[in-house]
C-alpha cells in the first residue's frame, strides 16, 4: 500500500503537456464503406474513384462522370431548369424536392446534353443517385426523352449512364408512364439508324432497368454494378431465401447474356470512343483496295491428292487456326460483344465489330480451342442456342448500321444436349436461316475447318461462301452417315468419300464460290499465306458488294439458294 501511495504521489508531481491534434485539412481523406480504411481522397480520384485498398467503386456524381468521359470543356447542357412536376399534389413531396435541389445543386436526377468523346459529338444523359436515388419521375423521363429526340434529329449517337432506384413512387402512375415514353423515343432513334449505348452503373434497378437501361445497341456494365428489376431485399423477402454471392451484379449479367461487356471504370471512355468512332464512318469504303485478279488462279484451283477422310482429319486438327486466330490476324480494333439478351453467352461463338482496311465490319466466328482446356471452354466449337441468337443479334445490328458481315465457320455441328433442346436449338437455327435470308448488307461466310450440318449452315446463308481446301462441309458427320446407312460407324472413311464433302467436291456441286489454298501442316505459325489470300479476296468481295443496293444484295442471296 505504501508503495502504491508513493507512486501516485510521484505521478501527481509530473508536468502534463497537451499535444494538439494535427490540423488535417477537411476532405483530405475518404473512408471506404467496404473495407473501412481511410484513404487519400486524391489517390481515390486518380484511380477513377476506386478504393486503392480493396478496389471498391465509389458512387460518383453525374458531373464527375461527364468530366471523366468528355473531352475537356466540351459539355453543352440541354434542358436545364424544367419546372417541378407534382402530379399527385403531394405537399410533402414538393418540399422534399426543393430541399434536395438546394442540397445537391441539381434541378433533377439526370443531367443531359452534348459532349465530344475524342472529338466525336455525342448526346449524353447521366443519372445522379444523390437526387432521390435517381428515381425516375416525370422530369427525368421528359429530359431523357427530349435528349433522345434531339439526338435523333441531329443524327447523334446517344449514351445514357443509368443509376436508379426505379420509378418515383411520389408521382404514382405518371412515373410508370416514363418507362413507355423513353422507350418509344429510343425506338424512333433506332429506326432512324442511330446508335444508342447504355452504360449500367451501381445501382440500376426497377423501372429504369425495365425500360431504357436494357435497350442499348451496345450495353456496357461497370464492374461490380448491381443491376436488376427487383432489388435483392425485395427478392429475398418474396422467396424467403438468401441470394447467392454475386447475384444481379454486372458479372452475373454478362454470364447470363444480358450485357455486351463488363468494364473497369477507367476503360469506359476509351471503349465508348472506339464504338462511337466506328459509327461515324459513313462511306464504307475500303482503304488501299488491291485488285489482284491473278489471285483467283492461285486459290486452290486444283485439288490435292489427299483422300476425303484425310481431309476430315485435317479439318479437325486442334493445331489448325481457330476462328479467333482469323479475327486477330485479319481485322483491326476488334471489340467483342457478348450475350443473346435472353439467356446466356456462348463461348463457341465469338462476335463483335472491327475495322477491315478502315471499313467498319461485323465479324462472327465459331471458335474451337487449341488445347483440351480451351476446347472445354468453347464446347469444342459446338454452339448452343445462345450462340446462334447472339450471332443473329449482331447481324441485325450490322444491318441497322450498314456494316457488312464476315463469318468464319468451324463446327462439328450444333450442340445436341438436353439443355440445348430445352432452350430451342432447332428454333434458333431456323430463325437464323429465316432472318439471314433478308438481311440487307453483304454477308460472307468462310469455312476454315469443319462444316457440320445445320450448325454450320446457320452462319452460312450468305452472298458468297468460300472454303479452305482442307475444310469440309456435310449434312452430317461421316461417322453418323456410316452408322445410319451401313449400321457401321467404322466405315467413316468410305462414307467421307461417298458424301462429296471436301471443298473441291462442294465447289463442283456449285454450293460454294471459292476454294482457297492452304499450306501443308497448316497451323497458326504458317497461316500468313492464307491471311494474305483472304485479305485480298475480302477486299474484292466488299468492294463489289457494297456497290449494290439493299434490294440487290437480298435478291442475290435469295437466288443463290433458289438455284440449288
Amino acid at each position: 500500500m505504501k508503495l502504491q501511495k508513493r507512486i501516485k504521489k510521484q505521478r501527481n508531481e509530473y508536468i502534463t503537456i497537451k499535444i494538439p491534434k494535427p490540423d488535417v485539412p477537411k476532405g483530405l481523406f475518404t473512408k471506404c464503406k467496404k473495407c473501412g480504411n481511410m484513404v487519400l481522397s486524391e489517390e481515390v480520384k486518380e484511380k477513377g474513384y476506386v478504393c486503392p485498398k480493396c478496389g471498391e467503386y465509389f458512387r460518383i456524381h453525374a458531373k464527375t462522370r461527364i468530366r471523366m468521359i468528355a473531352d475537356k470543356g466540351s459539355f453543352e447542357s440541354w434542358f436545364e431548369g424544367m419546372e417541378i412536376e407534382n402530379p399527385l399534389q403531394d405537399e410533402e413531396y414538393e418540399k422534399k424536392l426543393l430541399d434536395i435541389k438546394e442540397k445537391t445543386k441539381l434541378d433533377e436526377a439526370v443531367i443531359t446534353g452534348k459532349i465530344l468523346i475524342h472529338g466525336h459529338p455525342t448526346a449524353v444523359a447521366v443519372m445522379d443517385g444523390r437526387f432521390m436515388m435517381a428515381s425516375m419521375g416525370s422530369i427525368v423521363g421528359e429530359k431523357i426523352t427530349r435528349t433522345v429526340e434531339r439526338a435523333t434529329k441531329e443524327n447523334l449517337p446517344m449514351i445514357i449512364f443509368s443509376c436508379s432506384g426505379g420509378a418515383r413512387m411520389q408521382e404514382g402512375i405518371v412515373s410508370l408512364m416514363q418507362m413507355a415514353k423513353t422507350s418509344a423515343a429510343l425506338k424512333r432513334h433506332s429506326d432512324g439508324g442511330n446508335l444508342y449505348i447504355s452504360v449500367l452503373t451501381d445501382p440500376t434497378t426497377g423501372g429504369v432497368t425495365a425500360s431504357f437501361a436494357m435497350l442499348g445497341d451496345v450495353i456496357i456494365a461497370e464492374q461490380g454494378a448491381l443491376v436488376g428489376f427487383a432489388g435483392p431485399r425485395v427478392i429475398e423477402q418474396t422467396i424467403g431465401q438468401k441470394l447467392p454471392k454475386g447475384f444481379q451484379r454486372a458479372e452475373f449479367l454478362l454470364e447470363h447474356g444480358f450485357v455486351d461487356m463488363v468494364l473497369e471504370r477507367n476503360k469506359i471512355k476509351q471503349t465508348l470512343s472506339e464504338i462511337v468512332s466506328m459509327h461515324y464512318i459513313k462511306n464504307n469504303e475500303i482503304r488501299n483496295h488491291q485488285r489482284q485478279e491473278e489471285v483467283h488462279e492461285e486459290c486452290g484451283a486444283e485439288g490435292s491428292v489427299l483422300s476425303a477422310w484425310e481431309k476430315v482429319q485435317i479439318s479437325r486438327d486442334n493445331k489448325r487456326p481457330s476462328g479467333e486466330d482469323y479475327i486477330e490476324n485479319l481485322f483491326d480494333d476488334f471489340i467483342e460483344f457478348h450475350g443473346d439478351r435472353y439467356y446466356g453467352d456462348d463461348s463457341a461463338v465469338m462476335g463483335g465489330i472491327a475495322r477491315f482496311h478502315g471499313m467498319p465490319v461485323t465479324v462472327i466466328a465459331q471458335v474451337k480451342g487449341h488445347s483440351t482446356k480451351e476446347n472445354i471452354k468453347r464446347n469444342f466449337g459446338m454452339p448452343s442456342p445462345e450462340g446462334y441468337r447472339k450471332a443473329l443479334r449482331l447481324m441485325k445490328q450490322a444491318e441497322k448500321f450498314h456494316r457488312p458481315v464476315v463469318c468464319f465457320v468451324d463446327t462439328p455441328g450444333a450442340f445436341c444436349g438436353i439443355e440445348a433442346e430445352e432452350r430451342g436449338q432447332g428454333e434458333a437455327i431456323a430463325k437464323n436461316l429465316f432472318e439471314m435470308s433478308g438481311i440487307c448488307v453483304p454477308i460472307l461466310s468462310v469455312f476454315v475447318g469443319e462444316g457440320g450440318s445445320g450448325g454450320a449452315l446457320a452462319l452460312a446463308v450468305a452472298n458468297e461462301v468460300w472454303m479452305l481446301e482442307n475444310s469440309v462441309y456435310s449434312v452430317l458427320s461421316p461417322e453418323g452417315y456410316a452408322s445410319i446407312l451401313w449400321k457401321n460407324g467404322k466405315l467413316a472413311d468410305k462414307a467421307a468419300d461417298a458424301m462429296k464433302m471436301t471443298a473441291h467436291d462442294i465447289k463442283e456441286l456449285n454450293v460454294i464460290e471459292k476454294v482457297l489454298s492452304e499450306p501443308d501442316n497448316y497451323c497458326v505459325e504458317n497461316m500468313g499465306s492464307v491471311i494474305e489470300q483472304l485479305d485480298i479476296e475480302i477486299q474484292m468481295f466488299l468492294a463489289e458488294k457494297m456497290k449494290l443496293t439493299e434490294a440487290e444484295i437480298v435478291e442475290e442471296r435469295y437466288q443463290r439458294f433458289r438455284r440449288m
